[in-house]
């Protein structure tokens, strides 16, 4: 662990999503490089990388881009890191093509390396059965799948990375920036990561992904009754609701209401109802003008410093920040 450059096996296979592959090899590749090159101070690279796959054998990515890899899974014998990327096609697919590669993740988490999986790509790690009574995460759209099929993993979608043991995962998407610099930081310091960080201009400061997620996934199960409560609820936003009224309005006893709404959605009626009026407020901060206090009378609440408290809780940032970042010109 202590020799430098330290090694970062990426694994490929068919239908990944390639920006996760050749981004974080790059990102790596150029920690003690790209600072110090715009600096003009000696270049020292932190990582050696290569990128691997089953029998060496070039694989398709999902956007049809075709890459070669330097090693076969098979023949690497030591790496301090291995990286699975995003399935980029159909996850079923991918699950039951990579199959003979479980056997070598399995083999180099116990030969000491750190295994860390974007996106999509946490379905394989859970497919090796080391994610077992972990913490992890995945792209909060497939959060749902997931505990399907995984139940026994503690899974954090609101989660960006996480951490546990030897084990790293990363939520949606882009999500490989966020955990190659922790990656860097890990082995390299947190001068090193930051200065990766600025010299490729990447924002590192998110820690969740709840301000890209939509509520609207908690649609995906078969009791009716519960999706006409949704859906009651989404139109009923700014009307002030009590359990009572929601659960007289559709025949149920308040505790039935309670049982059931969990049991579908992995939530309560309030927390969906919350989630709901901030995701509408931040469809009104992307896309309007509209004034704070108006958006705050418009998801249903009276006190400002409430809403902007439960506002930052959900999405880690401010009304006001959160306009910032997003608003739509």
């Amino acid at each position: 662990m202590n020799k430098t450059p330290h090694t970062v096996t990426v694994l490929g296979f068919n239908h990944a999503l390639a920006s996760a592959i050749t981004g974080a090899l790059d990102v790596f590749a150029f920690a003690g490089v790209s600072w110090q090159r715009i600096h003009q101070l000696p270049t020292t690279p932190k990582f050696h990388v290569q990128l691997a796959s089953a029998h060496g054998q070039p694989f398709q990515c999902s956007n049809q881009i075709t890459l070669n890899p330097n090693i076969a899974i098979e023949d690497v014998s030591q790496t301090d890191i291995l990286l699975i990327p995003t399935i980029g096609g159909d996850i079923d697919t991918a699950l039951r093509d990579i199959q003979p590669q479980l056997v070598h993740i399995k083999r180099l988490q116990k030969m000491g390396a750190d295994i860390a999986a974007n996106c999509t790509g946490t379905f394989i790690l859970a497919e090796t059965g080391l994610l077992q009574g972990k913490v992890a995460t995945t792209h909060w759209g497939y959060a749902d799948k997931f505990k399907q099929h995984y139940p026994d993993v503690l899974l954090r979608p609101d989660k960006m990375v996480t951490e546990h043991d030897n084990i790293y995962c990363a939520g949606g998407g882009m999500a490989w920036i966020d955990l190659s610099i922790l990656l860097i930081e890990r082995y390299c310091g947190h001068q090193v990561a930051t200065d990766t960080a600025k010299s490729h201009v990447l924002d590192v400061s998110r820690t969740s992904q709840t301000i890209y997620a939509s509520s609207r996934q908690r649609h995906f199960h078969s009791d009716k009754d519960i999706s006409a409560v949704q859906s009651f609820l989404e139109g009923h936003l700014h009307v002030k609701l009590s359990l009572e009224d929601v659960a007289n309005k559709h025949n149920m006893t308040e505790r039935t209401l309670l049982r059931r709404f969990k049991n579908a959605c992995d939530t309560t009626p309030w927390q969906y109802l919350q989630s709901l009026r901030i995701e509408h407020a931040r469809k009104l901060l992307e896309t309007t003008n509209m004034q704070l206090e108006k958006i705050v009378n418009a998801v249903g609440y009276e006190d400002m410093s409430s809403f902007t408290r439960l506002f930052k809780k959900i999405t880690g940032l401010s009304p006001s920040q959160y306009r910032a970042k997003f608003k739509r010109l």
